[in-house]
């Protein structure tokens, strides 16, 4: 790194603000997994008041004068520099009472949705999403300046993707998908898994699936939520999962995917630590961590037989006789209504279906009241079933209620992402299913580890992908995994 006092200057400052931004990421950890339900408008406010010094650091002017003194000459010292002028020409976009305002609504608006959910209560909900979104269009207006709304929100999750990108890929993908759907249906499904899991037994193979796929417990814990969720980064980044006592695959494979988003994170070259560039370089990129993690590795042929056998040895004999019939039921593919229990076949179905809304909502083409018939009506004629209650529709996502418009197509390239590291990590190891089939998964991971993890935020996302898998991302290794694999599950 280099010794410009400019330079040294901002990174000192900006580790102050990255610890801050630290704390604020704690307390909603702590809002979704410890914290009182009364308490949740004093939260809003705690909310509120860490946003406002966050915003006052972030568009502190002192910035615009180090960046413009600051001299690097190595890629890392770059990349920090990079990021801060990022942040630095947000954030002074951004009026400092409307990111309070939306801090506190949002914080207070996750304990609403919750409840709506519980109750099955859209109406209870609607007013308090209307609110969300009218602040979050004043804030993509002011971040857009006379552009596409939308756009800017994206942006804030998936540096250079726009809504027309980004449709134009769901466009390319759909036609192969639902083609490969009908085959899928038009097949004898599975059984599925039945039986009673306890909730501690879950949480003892859910830990241990987490030890497998080499999450640092030392410096991370395991607890329960409504949406699964990871939180944190350097070292102390937390899971979370959720249990259904009829489905453990619920419980083991949210588990999976969160280890997959935190070890990314607890993998970050210690020396970007508390900067820029020691957190993930985007959501898509994120993402793709867990997809892998989850379904490339977690739910193929090879760790799926040793999964088996360890749910024989936790709860002897459960239904299942063997494990290539396993293998089937945990992929099985049906037309369910949650997204975060999609199979792989219908997944990116879910998330060009909440694209198309969200984006309806930000232009001001679709009304938040219009927005549940709007769903519904979606849903029965992407999936063919008619949502029978709120919380298997328009109240099962917690995203909205944050205000996390522009994400939802983030998982989407997630698992584009995932589609081309599988395809290069399988030239890389090419043993790797015997040492799955062991339970071992640390060839993967370590792979994973070295090529994209520990490069943090070093690299603009698409670039990140490229120089893990030597090529430029595309959808096309995605969907042909999904399609020989399925091939091979239902003999198409």
């Amino acid at each position: 790194m280099t010794n410009n006092t400019a330079f040294a200057e901002l990174m000192a400052f900006q580790r102050q603000t990255e610890a801050l931004g630290n704390v604020a990421e704690r307390l909603g950890w702590d809002q979704e997994t410890m914290m009182p339900r009364g308490a949740a408008d004093q939260r809003g406010e705690e909310m509120a008041a860490i946003e406002g010094v966050l915003h006052a650091r972030r568009t502190d002017p002192r910035i615009a004068g180090w960046l413009a003194a600051a001299e690097v000459s190595d890629a890392a010292g770059a990349a920090q520099l990079r990021l801060i002028r990022r942040s630095y020409d947000r954030s002074v976009k951004v009026p400092a009472d409307l990111a309070e305002a939306l801090a506190r609504l949002t914080s207070v608006a996750q304990g609403i949705w919750a409840e709506a959910r519980a109750a099955g209560n859209v109406a209870a909900f609607l007013p308090t999403l209307a609110e969300v979104l009218a602040l979050k269009r004043q804030e993509a207006a002011a971040l857009a300046e006379g552009g596409d709304l939308y756009d800017a929100l994206i942006d804030d999750y998936e540096p250079g993707a726009t809504a027309e990108s980004l449709g134009a890929m769901f466009g390319r993908m759909r036609p192969r998908l639902v083609s490969l759907r009908e085959k899928v249906l038009g097949k004898p499904a599975p059984q599925k898994i039945e039986g009673h899991f306890s909730t501690d037994s879950q949480m003892r193979m859910a830990r241990d699936l987490g030890t497998a796929f080499g999450y640092d417990w030392s410096r991370g814990r395991m607890d329960l939520a409504v949406h699964p969720f990871s939180s944190g980064g350097g070292d102390d980044s937390r899971i979370t999962t959720r249990i259904v006592e009829t489905d453990p695959f619920n419980c083991f494979y949210s588990t999976i995917h969160e280890v997959g988003h935190s070890s990314y994170e607890l993998a970050i070259d210690p020396d970007y630590a508390m900067t820029p560039i020691g957190h993930g370089c985007s959501m898509g990129v994120h993402e793709s961590q867990s997809r892998i993690y989850e379904n490339q590795i977690g739910r193929g042929r090879a760790f799926t037989g040793w999964m088996f056998e360890q749910m024989r040895e936790r709860f002897g004999e459960f239904g299942v006789r063997s494990a290539d019939e396993f293998y089937a039921i945990v992929n099985r593919v049906q037309p369910g209504f949650i997204r975060t229990e999609a199979d792989e076949v219908h997944y990116n179905l879910h998330i060009m279906m909440r694209f198309d809304l969200e984006r309806a909502l930000v232009r001001g083409d679709l009304g938040v009241n219009d927005l549940e018939a709007a769903w519904n009506d979606r849903f029965k004629a992407d999936f063919g079933v008619a949502v029978d209650q709120p919380a298997h529709g328009l109240l099962q996502d917690v995203h909205w209620s944050c205000g996390l418009f522009g994400y939802f197509p983030t998982y989407t390239l997630g698992n584009v992402y995932a589609g081309c590291l599988h395809q290069a990590l399988r030239v890389a190891v090419p043993d790797l299913d015997d040492q799955l089939a062991a339970g071992d998964t640390s060839a993967a991971t370590g792979w994973l580890r070295e090529t994209l993890q520990r490069h943090g935020g070093l690299r603009e996302p698409r670039a990140t992908i490229a120089q893990a898998c030597g090529f430029d991302p595309h959808e096309g290794p995605l969907l042909d995994y999904l399609e020989a694999k399925f091939a091979g599950l239902y003999g198409l």
